[in-house]
């Protein structure tokens, strides 16, 4: 059975620190809680054994925060910050539109969102949906594997912690399982409660999905399916398609896209 998702004051209470102290490790890469649409920290078991392995540090051994970072990196508990986060996004983001001397207000104009909004994202202050990078990508004339930075070829087994990785607005984790000389396109998508694909979206290809664990509401050309763990879902790319997770815990999907051009 999944484990539920915790607040910030229930891991605080179960690690034994403050609110404040496990915000400020945050900061530092010791959690990396999900986000609801109203930007509620949600929290893992996994995210709170860590959080008390670090308490334990601080406590027991005296290391200060620096430190116990370094450690549990050492360690492998702490993965390398993904080449998919906000700040390379924006830059990545500011970058293209820059090559094309275009400004805010055209793009966002063109794309259908605010420019306030679009200007959050070059600054890394916020991150698009899927529906909203992929409407930048096509504008680009791009895909979103640019914002994985996945022009190398990947080994033919990939580890879970050499994964390319997209955080793609509040709640949705992409990960990356293959890329490079690759015909397919597969993903596990890590899906938060009431987190989604934002506004529908089309690409060219087809698209397999399979619920590893969770629920899944997903809406092709209007017609909206509800998908259990187990369930199996194929469509072709070019039909209008949203999603999202209507449930209380973490969905968790193996995506495939065929070709590469998600």
């Amino acid at each position: 059975m999944d484990e539920p998702y915790l607040k910030i004051g229930d891991v605080a209470r179960k690690v034994g620190v403050s609110p404040s102290v496990i915000r400020s490790w945050e900061s530092l890469g010791l959690a990396r809680p999900s986000r609801t649409q109203s930007k509620y920290r949600l929290y893992t078991n996994e995210d709170v054994k860590l959080l008390k392995r670090a308490r334990f540090l601080r406590k027991i051994r005296g290391l200060n925060a620096a430190a116990i970072v370094q450690l549990l990196k050492r360690e492998g508990k702490i993965r390398p910050a993904s080449n998919g986060s906000a700040s390379a996004i924006g830059a990545h983001l500011r970058q293209l539109r820059s090559r094309r001397k275009l400004s805010l207000a055209q793009v966002a104009d063109t794309v259908g969102i605010s420019v306030g909004f679009l200007s959050a994202m070059e600054r890394s202050q916020m991150t698009g949906s899927v529906g909203t990078l992929r409407k930048l990508a096509r504008f680009y004339k791009t895909n979103i594997l640019d914002f994985f930075d996945a022009k190398d070829v990947s080994s033919r087994r990939v580890r879970p912690e050499e994964r390319k990785v997209l955080e793609a607005g509040s709640g949705v984790r992409m990960e990356l399982l293959a890329w490079g000389n690759t015909v397919m396109e597969p993903h596990l998508f890590r899906i938060a409660p009431d987190a989604g694909s934002g506004d529908p979206y089309t690409h060219d290809g087809e698209e397999f999905i399979y619920v590893l664990r969770g629920d899944l509401e997903i809406i092709v050309d209007g017609e909206e399916h509800r998908l259990k763990p187990g369930d199996s879902f194929y469509f072709e790319s070019t039909t209008p398609h949203r999603w999202r997770n209507p449930g209380r815990r973490e969905t968790w999907l193996l995506w495939v896209n065929t070709p590469p051009t998600f």
